[in-house]
């Protein structure tokens, strides 16, 4: 059967998920939308495009290469270390929303581990055309779970990181921590400083450190655990738990502090419960207000139900 392309610039009207455009351009059903993203049918501005969530910018080309005559199944999915390194949640030609899995490093350490979510992500994007570097903007602790933003390209990823320098990107976290905590909503403000073990901890707001400001509510209380919505005003290596662990709350499941403290006979699991569950910033290109959402790991549902309330 002959293969035939169809393309179109998209237009004001057609701003938005690339997967509408692709259906527009081809009057396909959803399912064979879905089928062309999987088999590689579809290129936004020369790459192809995995994702039919991606979103596409007014004078963005949008090129459709399929059979007219021929359904496109979806691909069966194969589990390999990228797809248990993250899910993809949004991408486009200049930056990359994804979902951290909470067993792996966002960036190598001084030893250069080579099976961290930077070294996937850059797999994945070279297997379909990308030859531009991948750069970090923030960062994840291994243990921690949730969503990360990276530059398809240098220029990109520094105005990413000017926004979260400035505090203009919005980052929400949510934490089981040990103990009942008593106000239902508070705010850490004060230094981290950091031991030659590479320990951190807090000082008083006029000595020398970091500035490092938690704002927090309680969402939730059991027994001995709290259920608290976390919001990062600055986002310093371990602030979170530091700060939570120094008032004798420590993040369930840390094994770095307060680590007597941070076990719980109903986390029984390798990893902190801690999760990046919000992620908002203005795009450095179209100055469009994104805002990502990511859903409660099955960890945190299975402490909800174990443990009661």
């Amino acid at each position: 059967m002959p293969i035939i392309e169809s393309q179109c610039t998209v237009t004001a009207r057609q701003i938005g998920r690339i997967d509408r455009v692709v259906q527009e351009l081809t009057g396909r059903s959803r399912g064979d939308v879905k089928g062309l993203f999987d088999h590689d049918c579809v290129r936004l501005n020369g790459q192809v495009c995995p994702s039919g969530g991606t979103v596409v910018a007014e004078a963005d080309l949008v090129v459709v290469r399929h059979d007219p005559h021929s359904h496109y199944r979806l691909k069966p999915r194969q589990r390999d270390s990228t797809s248990s390194a993250y899910r993809l949640v949004f991408e486009d030609r200049d930056l990359i929303v994804v979902d951290k899995a909470a067993a792996i490093l966002t960036v190598p350490t001084d030893r250069g581990e080579t099976n961290t979510l930077l070294d996937a992500l850059v797999r994945s994007l070279g297997r379909r055309g990308h030859r531009g570097r991948v750069s970090v903007v923030h960062r994840l602790d291994r243990g921690t779970s949730g969503l990360l933003v990276f530059g398809k390209n240098p220029p990109v990823a520094r105005e990413l990181q000017a926004q979260f320098r400035v505090r203009k990107a919005d980052r929400e976290y949510a934490a089981l921590v040990a103990g009942r905590v008593e106000h239902q909503s508070g705010t850490f403000d004060n230094r981290l400083r950091t031991t030659k073990s590479l320990q951190r901890y807090s000082v008083d707001r006029d000595a020398a450190g970091e500035r490092a400001v938690t704002h927090y509510r309680v969402a939730r209380r059991f027994t001995d655990a709290t259920y608290v919505r976390v919001t990062l005003e600055t986002g310093k290596r371990n602030q979170i738990r530091v700060h939570f662990a120094e008032v004798g709350h420590p993040v369930l499941g840390d094994e770095r502090y307060a680590v007597e403290t941070a076990r719980h006979p109903a986390w029984k699991y390798k990893r902190l419960a801690l999760h990046a569950t919000l992620l908002g910033f203005e795009h450095p290109r179209t100055h469009q207000r994104l805002r990502f959402e990511s859903p409660l790991p099955s960890e945190f549902e299975s402490f909800f139900k174990l443990h009661g309330s």
